[in-house]
């Protein structure tokens, strides 16, 4: 019996507008966040199609259990990154442009390629999430304390939940596949793939947002953009200057970065197991207070509205 629990939030995203740079001490950081939520919902619609073309092949109660809650999980970040989503584009409506091309990369995927390489896709994203967000989670002073209490709730939630079902991905893999030599034979594809999404969403943000909103080049996260953007100021050549080459992790401590990068590449070795992983202590505290009532959707401001309400 599966241990995932489903739980259905909404941060509000309605109430009032919702700026592209949510975080303003950071707006490299708020970019990088936006793009993951329009690759979520591309990526989470995948895995709800890859996991019903699953079904039929699982023979295990346990597994089929575990894939159910996984994506039940998956569906209901889909649907609040929709809303956060929606809600940048009704500000700048070009980014529906920049949505629909980033949901034709993974519906082509579903098309074009086997069940056994979504399943490794799955299987070798996820397992890059645990150490990627616990580095966000430790730094959430800086990274989400200071923003629009909404976006960081709904990154925050979505970021426990997937430390949470940390292993379904894998879980199911071996079930159906069961090839360390397969998933890793994959993983440069489907990670050429990843950051093709990502760049095509920080290619959609410079040509739809407006500087003055965006603060930055959007693909300045990208080396190999930094590093044309500084061949091209030393040759004096001529081109299109996107905003300051900002990068989202630049005031976090490098040993920081370095133990999540090395968390990264164990993670696509063979044997994998992230039951074995260093948690982040905030998931611990999210959950514990979701248990007992506390406004999850308002991370960082409940107890305030709470008093605001009383009085």
């Amino acid at each position: 019996m599966t241990d995932l629990q489903v739980r259905k939030m909404r941060f509000a995203f309605a109430d009032y507008d919702v700026p592209f740079v949510w975080n303003e001490e950071n707006p490299a950081f708020s970019s990088m966040a936006n793009a993951v939520s329009f690759l979520a919902i591309g990526f989470e619609k995948m895995i709800v199609n890859m996991i019903r073309e699953a079904m039929p092949r699982i023979t295990d109660r346990a597994i089929a259990e575990e894939a159910d809650a996984f994506v039940r999980q998956e569906g209901q970040h889909s649907t609040a990154h929709r809303q956060h989503v929606n809600a940048l584009i009704r500000r700048f409506s070009g980014l529906q442009e920049t949505l629909n091309d980033v949901i034709a990369e993974f519906d082509r995927l579903t098309v074009h390629t086997s069940l056994d390489y979504r399943l490794a896709y799955t299987a070798d994203l996820e397992a890059t999430f645990t150490p990627v967000f616990k580095l966000m989670l430790d730094n959430d002073s800086s990274l989400f304390q200071p923003g629009d209490d909404r976006v960081a709730s709904l990154f925050i939630w979505h970021f426990v939940e997937e430390v949470e079902h940390r292993s379904s991905a894998l879980i199911i893999f071996d079930a159906l596949v069961g090839s360390d030599t397969y998933r890793m034979r994959m993983a440069p594809s489907i990670f050429r793939h990843v950051m093709r999404v990502i760049r095509l969403a920080c290619d959609g943000f410079n040509k739809h947002v407006p500087l003055e909103d965006r603060k930055i080049d959007a693909l300045a996260m990208f080396a190999t953009h930094r590093h044309k953007h500084k061949l091209r100021k030393w040759l004096r050549l001529p081109g299109v200057d996107n905003g300051p080459m900002l990068r989202a992790f630049d005031e976090l401590p490098l040993g920081e970065q370095l133990v999540a990068l090395v968390g990264v590449i164990r993670s696509q070795l063979p044997k994998h197991n992230p039951d074995h992983e260093k948690l982040p202590a905030l998931a611990d505290v999210w959950f514990e207070r979701y248990d007992a009532g506390y406004d999850v959707s308002h991370w960082y401001t409940a107890g305030t509205r709470a008093s605001r309400q009383a009085d």
